[in-house]
């Protein structure tokens, strides 16, 4: 079946439709990465957004639950080509399965490097996948990601062991957090609370913790002012490490900014970076939209 994905600017790519039977509105970006797509779905910083992948074969590795990172929230997904006959011996279902059951439109047959170049250039856009290209697109501009961050926390809070000896406790709060944040301090040594985004910093500090993590999530940043002036609060009276929205909002919190960079679409897997003190190529996984400049407040 014919399904079209539609770009605020007006330009349409027709492909075929897989995934849930839906139409679907959403902030359209691309990640480059050559394989975890499982990863990319069940990202919450996703939350909102429809994703591109640059890869062209997507699905040929079926869906792992145990590989994900938190509940789907992407809003559409489109691809070059997906699998339809995965092979993997953890495989448990099909990508086009797993996007029907978490009714999440998807497209195939897309040139996806063509978008990328227009995603590349113009940065983050709005964009529809339908079934039926709209006479008007002032819906579709008008769309915009509200309050993500508390459909994506946890509703209450939550404590994971150490796989041994309880070496630190830590206070994860969950703006969107992927699991394997908690899994990798639970593997230090850390016993972690996960907190909802709405916890208050005077109940942090009562409970004795040793740290405090800020996760990833999705979003403006700017958005979430409660949350900022919670952080505030933290300064200079416990240790904190913020990831992602979580380090977006620590230089909020002290007065910095947040800036959207020169190519805002775009989010990896597979980005390269030196260490300085090491002086080793490395690979990171990034988000490019939104950062903190180089000097606070600039």
């Amino acid at each position: 079946m014919k399904r079209y994905l539609v770009l605020e600017n007006g330009e349409v790519f027709a492909g075929l439709a897989f995934g849930a039977p839906c139409d679907t509105v959403g902030e359209l970006v691309f990640t480059t990465g050559m394989n975890g797509y499982i990863e990319t779905l069940t990202d919450p910083s996703y939350c909102g957004q429809i994703v591109l992948q640059t890869f062209p074969l997507i699905g040929n590795y079926g869906i792992i639950p145990a590989d994900f990172e938190g509940k789907c929230c992407v809003r559409g997904y489109v691809v070059r080509e997906q699998c339809q006959t995965p092979s993997n011996f953890r495989c448990e279902e099909t990508l086009d399965a797993f996007l029907k059951a978490n009714n999440i439109p998807g497209i195939a047959g897309i040139d996806t490097r063509a978008v990328t170049r227009i995603l590349r250039e113009a940065g983050t856009m709005n964009a529809a996948i339908c079934d039926t290209v709209p006479d008007d697109l002032a819906p579709l501009r008008a769309y915009r990601i509200t309050d993500p961050v508390p459909q994506v926390t946890t509703p209450e809070p939550y404590t994971l062991q150490p796989e041994g000896s309880v070496l630190h406790r830590v206070a994860l709060i969950d703006y969107g957090a992927k699991r394997n944040i908690a899994r990798e301090l639970c593997r230090r040594g850390c016993a972690v609370t996960v907190l909802p985004c709405s916890a208050k910093a005077k109940d942090i500090l009562a409970a004795g913790y040793d740290g405090v993590m800020l996760s990833n999530g999705p979003g403006d940043p700017t958005d979430n002012v409660d949350q900022i002036a919670e952080i505030a609060k933290l300064f200079g009276r416990i240790p904190m490490f913020g990831i992602c929205l979580g380090h977006q909002l620590m230089a909020l919190a002290q007065g910095g900014s947040t800036v959207k960079l020169s190519s805002p679409g775009i989010s990896a897997s597979d980005l390269p970076l030196s260490h300085f003190m090491w002086s080793c190529p490395a690979s990171s996984t990034k988000s490019t939209s939104p950062s903190v400049p180089g000097r606070m407040g600039a």
